[in-house]
C-alpha cells in the first residue's frame, strides 16, 4: 500500500467517525416516533442540528444561523478561537490554502464559516484582526455569539469529545471541518489538517457530487 493510499484511508476513517456525530442513528429527541416520522427529513435535520441562533460576524453584522448562513447554501464550517496556540492557527492556515484552491467559488456559491469557542473574549474586533492576520479572503465569515448559544451550536453540529472531561476543555476541541449542501441534505467532514488539496476535492465531491467534484488538473 502506498503512502498516499494509506494517508487517504486514515483520513477517510477519521472523517467517517465525525460524520456519525452529526447525524447519529440513535439521536434522542422528544416526542413520539410517529411525530418525528411525520416531519420531512430536511426539516428534521434543521430542527435537530441548525438552531436559528443570532450570531455576529467579524464585521459586526447580526445574522441568523439557519436563515442567513445555512438555508439553501453550500457551506464549510469549523470551530476555533483566537487565543488557541495549538491546532487553530494550523487549521486556519490550512483552510486559507483551501480557500485559495477554491478561489473561484468561495464567496460565490460556497461559503466558509469559523465559529469561536471563546465568545466571551472573541468579540467582532478580535475575530476581524485574527482573519486579517491569517490573510483570509472574501467569502469567509468568523462568527461569535452568546456563550450559551455557541455551546448549543457546538453540540448540535456534533463537535463534541466523547470524554466529558476532555470535552469541557476547549483546548481539546475537535479540529475538523464540516461541509455540505443544505438543500440536498448532503453533509460530510474531514480533519482540518488533512492536505489542503484533498480537503478541497472532498468539499467539491460532497457538494457537487463525485463526477463534478474534481479540481482542474486532478485525474481523480
Amino acid at each position: 500500500m502506498s503512502d498516499i493510499t494509506r494517508r487517504t484511508l486514515l483520513v477517510e476513517a477519521a472523517a467517517t467517525s465525525v460524520i456519525a456525530g452529526l447525524f447519529p442513528t440513535g439521536t434522542a429527541s422528544p416526542g413520539t416516533a410517529s411525530h418525528w416520522e411525520a416531519i420531512p427529513p430536511r426539516e428534521l435535520i434543521r430542527q435537530q442540528h441548525f438552531p436559528n441562533l443570532q450570531l455576529t460576524t467579524q464585521h459586526g453584522r447580526k445574522v441568523h444561523l439557519y436563515d442567513d448562513l445555512i438555508k439553501n447554501r453550500k457551506v464549510v464550517i469549523n470551530f476555533m478561537f483566537t487565543s488557541c496556540a495549538k491546532a487553530c492557527p494550523l487549521v486556519t492556515a490550512n483552510l486559507v490554502k483551501v480557500q485559495r484552491i477554491l478561489h473561484s467559488r468561495i464567496g460565490r456559491d460556497i461559503n466558509m464559516y469559523s465559529i469561536t469557542l471563546d465568545p466571551a473574549v472573541d468579540k467582532p474586533e478580535q475575530l476581524r484582526l485574527y482573519a486579517a492576520k491569517h490573510h483570509v479572503g472574501d467569502g469567509w465569515l468568523f462568527l461569535t455569539g452568546k456563550p450559551a448559544d455557541i455551546e448549543l451550536l457546538r453540540r448540535s453540529l456534533g463537535f463534541v469529545q466523547r470524554n466529558p472531561l476532555r470535552d469541557a476543555n476547549k483546548m481539546n476541541h475537535i479540529g475538523v471541518i464540516r461541509f455540505g449542501t443544505e438543500a440536498c441534505m448532503r453533509w460530510a467532514a474531514c480533519p482540518g489538517l488533512a492536505p489542503a488539496d484533498w480537503i478541497a476535492t472532498s468539499i467539491l465531491s460532497e457538494i457537487d457530487g463525485p463526477a463534478k467534484g474534481r479540481i482542474k488538473g486532478d485525474p481523480g
